[in-house]
């Protein structure tokens, strides 16, 4: 018996205090096959479930549409959500209306925010209801800091989540998608979800699956989606910069019919995690105890052989939403005279622009910083050689993904080699760097703008690694961001949150569903 999937993906992150919109522009489109060509040449979600489909004769894929961020940013403009959405369902119609569709795979985020629509993902399942109707088996796979709503759960047969953070687990997140939708399919299993919400917001080490404490929840989820009932478990922490109002952590398990072993089994991981609660929030250093730590490193190591501080700025991580543009670790290594070669990163277009008429060669003296998010950081004026300039297309260090920085500069002022993008890019990773030349190793000290990285990216390397409580739209001082929509009261936002913990029961009869 053969089956036709239809393959979609709707995939942003955003802070909701980042001040600057996203755009359509700030998404790759693709359609028809193009969505296949690309995600056939990454180890992403879609390129995991492709792997599957590809080698099962009996599988005809149906590819529609695809908006794959480039980056992660600020929330998503009325016109550019709606611009997707439309051509989202127009393309989803299309398919409806030239031939039948057995099952559909949906590759989200879940941290997704638009002016007009605070749960696009929830409202894109739910309109694909509408046009195919409640029988359709559709699998959505989700990012683990997704903000997985009880529209998602209540619209989807079953959701998947990734099990590792940092994520590695792209691939094999589509894998076990489509594994699963394939059973759906073939075997007649009855999936059955149970969540359970957790009113608290984590950050820090503790979340490094492969060391920390949130790890041994994985592993429980790990074990019933691995055991003879289990179709699929995990966790969301959700995006803590994405304020929305039903962001929260969520412990999710789902099996095929087992009401009583998803019960069991949520509850149990939501309760080891609420009792890691505390432990999982990040010990931050000022600006001020950086300055001092770094002279003294400096001092110290003089006559040592070469060794990196990392100085991690996760409150200007662009791949949790951030702008990208701050300068606030430049600024206070200038002031406090550290002599040390630095490395980092920002966006600043103004500055690329008046760079690349210089040229290459050539000293100039500009602005710095502070073009996108005003209110948090103040331009510093520089003097720098332009060393290179570069179009901003490379591709990612870790999935082989194509990124675009837009053009991109790099400036050398004094012991300061900056990297000036035009636009924001991830950096999860070394690939902006080692595309525009430059070795974090070679450096005494070098700007991380994310929370965690693989860990032989740096922390493996690093002499020390500095958390900096620096400003920015995506701090783990969680509570200097002002959250306004989502439920209170939560942890760590307020003070003695009481959890009694409550179960949320999906289940889809075909023709028929219940909640």
């Amino acid at each position: 018996m053969s089956y036709r999937i239809l393959i979609a993906e709707c995939k942003q992150e955003v802070s909701t205090f980042n001040p600057n919109k996203s755009h359509t522009s700030d998404f790759g489109i693709r359609r028809g096959t193009q969505l296949l060509d690309y995600h056939r040449t990454v180890r992403n979600e879609i390129g995991g479930a492709l792997s599957v489909f590809d080698v099962d004769p009996e599988i005809e894929l149906v590819p529609t549409y695809s908006a794959f961020f480039i980056t992660s940013g600020g929330t998503l403009d009325a016109h550019a959500w709606t611009t997707i959405q439309q051509d989202f369902l127009a393309e989803l119609k299309i398919a409806a209306e030239t031939g039948s569709i057995d099952a559909i795979y949906f590759c989200m985020h879940g941290a997704m925010c638009a002016e007009n629509e605070l749960d696009p993902e929830g409202y894109l399942l739910e309109q694909t209801r509408a046009i195919f109707g409640e029988d359709i088996p559709i699998v959505l796979s989700l990012d683990l800091h997704g903000i997985a709503t009880r529209k998602m759960f209540h619209h989807a047969d079953a959701i998947v989540a990734y099990h590792t953070y940092p994520h590695v687990d792209f691939f094999q997140t589509g894998v076990r998608s489509a594994k699963l939708l394939l059973r759906i399919l073939r075997e007649n299993v009855r999936p059955l979800t149970v969540r359970v919400p957790i009113p608290a917001l984590v950050r820090g080490d503790e979340l490094i699956t492969e060391t920390g404490l949130f790890g041994r929840c994985i592993d429980q989820a790990k074990q019933v989606e691995q055991g003879p009932n289990g179709l699929s478990a995990g966790m969301f922490i959700g995006n803590p910069f994405t304020d929305v109002p039903e962001l929260n952590s969520a412990a999710f398990v789902v099996t095929d019919d087992q009401e009583s072993l998803a019960e069991q089994t949520a509850l149990a991981i939501a309760q080891e995690f609420w009792s890691y609660r505390e432990k999982m929030q990040v010990p931050l250093i000022s600006l001020d105890e950086m300055q001092k730590l770094v002279l003294q490193i400096h001092s110290s190591k003089l006559n040592q052989p070469q060794s990196t501080i990392g100085l991690v700025d996760a409150a200007d991580a662009t791949s949790s939403g951030a702008s990208g543009d701050s300068n606030a670790i430049l600024r206070a290594l200038l002031e406090c005279g550290y002599a040390g070669s630095t490395l980092l990163p920002i966006v600043d277009q103004p500055a690329v622009e008046q760079a690349s008429q210089a040229g290459i060669g050539n000293t100039v003296s500009l602005s710095l910083g502070g073009t996108l998010d005003p209110s948090r950081f103040q331009p510093i004026t520089i003097t720098a050689l332009v060393k290179s300039i570069s179009d901003g297309l490379f591709r990612s260090e870790s999935f082989g993904e194509l990124w675009n920085s837009g053009k991109t500069v790099v400036l050398e002022s004094r012991n300061f080699t900056i990297v000036v993008s035009s636009r924001a890019v991830n950096l999860y990773d070394r690939s902006f760097y080692f595309a525009n030349g430059q070795n974090p190793k070679s450096f005494d000290a070098v700007v991380i703008k994310s929370p965690h990285c693989q860990h032989a990216m740096y922390a493996a390397w690093c002499s020390h690694m500095l958390l900096i409580d620096a400003p920015g739209s995506s701090s783990a001082n969680l509570k200097s961001l002002g959250h306004k929509r989502c439920e209170r009261p939560i942890f760590p936002l307020d003070g003695n949150v009481n959890f009694m913990p409550t179960v949320e029961i999906y289940r889809r009869n075909r023709s028929s569903v219940t909640q």
